[in-house]
């Protein structure tokens, strides 16, 4: 089943939720690696298995090999990334802050596609995590790269749909 089929079995009180799915799915401000690439990454960043399925179904076709598999793990090392940096930002004590954080995060450093294209979706699964140490850090790389608020504020409506698609079929499934 393709995302917006998927957006399509949500109840009528979602109706703008399936609205938005259908209209950043024709969103032309991102490339499509951007574009399906940020998708992919916040289902997955969703936990939602049913959401993730229908994504990956529609990017089959859209992303290569290594764009999904950098989607997939930008996901999965800010599942990591956004509890330890949240936790170093709002805890009182400033000590955890200068901390080596002693954790594995090579493909930060290479994500094996456009290492802009990975901060993008970096960014929007740190959104979705709330985690504003490392927003702040990936929209300092994206700024820094020349990479406008359009597409930044782009991929973080991508995060805000695809959050509520999983919080909403969670809950009505």
């Amino acid at each position: 089943m393709a995302l917006k089929d998927f957006a399509g079995t949500l109840p009528d009180y979602a109706k703008d939720i399936r609205l938005n799915v259908g209209s950043l799915l024709n969103e032309t401000v991102l490339n499509d690696q951007r574009k399906y690439g940020t998708l992919l990454a916040c289902a997955h960043g969703s936990g939602h298995k049913p959401l993730v399925e229908a994504t990956e179904a529609e990017v089959a076709d859209k992303l290569s090999p290594e764009a999904a598999n950098a989607a997939r793990a930008a996901a999965a090392v800010m599942a990591m990334n956004n509890v330890y940096y949240r936790f170093t930002h709002l805890a009182g004590n400033e000590e955890y802050s200068k901390m080596p954080a002693k954790l594995r995060m090579n493909v930060i450093g290479s994500p094996g596609i456009d290492k802009i294209d990975f901060e993008l979706f970096s960014l929007a699964v740190s959104a979705m995590n709330g985690c504003g140490r490392c927003i702040d850090a990936h929209e300092q790389v994206l700024k820094n790269a020349g990479v406008t608020a359009e597409i930044i504020q782009t991929a973080v409506r991508i995060a805000s749909v695809m959050q509520a698609v999983a919080t909403v079929h969670a809950v009505s499934a």
